[in-house]
Parts: structure tokens; sequence; C-alpha cells
């Protein structure tokens, strides 16, 4: 992906593209954080430990609930493969319905 501009919220490891504007700001548990796209600030809050998503001013309706529910679904760091065994490994939809939560 070398010469594509993404939003900060994309890892450098993340191949994907953005998916669409700028829309929500995803922060850590100590308030530390990145703007991102929708699709980018999904897979950010999903790799964070006690994340939280807020709406941009100009952010169409529902654009952080949608990042919170998509974050949900994807493991942490979802773009790596490999075998995930352990509650670190999964989303939390996935630790809920082993049972780990």
């Amino acid at each position: 992906m070398s010469g594509t501009v993404r939003c900060p919220a994309a890892h450098p490891d993340d191949p994907t593209p953005c998916g669409g504007p700028v829309v929500v700001r995803v922060l850590d548990a100590v308030g530390g954080g990145a703007d991102g796209c929708e699709h980018h600030g999904a897979r950010l809050l999903g790799s964070l430990k006690d994340g939280r998503v807020y709406p941009l001013p100009d952010a169409p309706e529902g654009a952080a609930i949608r990042v919170f529910y998509a974050a949900d679904a994807l493991p942490p760091f979802c773009w790596h493969t490999g075998p995930r065994t352990r509650p670190e490994q999964c989303s939390r939809a996935e630790n809920r319905r082993r049972g780990w939560m």
C-alpha cells in the first residue's frame, strides 16, 4: 500500500484501504487516540482493551454506533492470520459465545 494515504486510525500493518471519510475518534483507556474512517475505526477499536468511540462533529448519523458494533465482532489485529485460541486473541463477541467473559 506504499504511497496510499489512509486515515490516522489505520494500523501500518493493516493492508486494507479506508472505507470512507474520517468520521469517528477512537480513544484508548488513557485518552490517547486517532480519528478514522468507520472501517479502520472499528479495526482499531477491536484491537483495544477498554477503548471508546465518538462521532466527529460532521459524522453521519449512527457512525460511532456502527463502529462500536463492528468492533465487537473483530478480533484484535484482525489482519493477522492464524489460530485464535486464547481470550485475548478473540473478539469480544467470540469471548461471550465461549463464556470467557
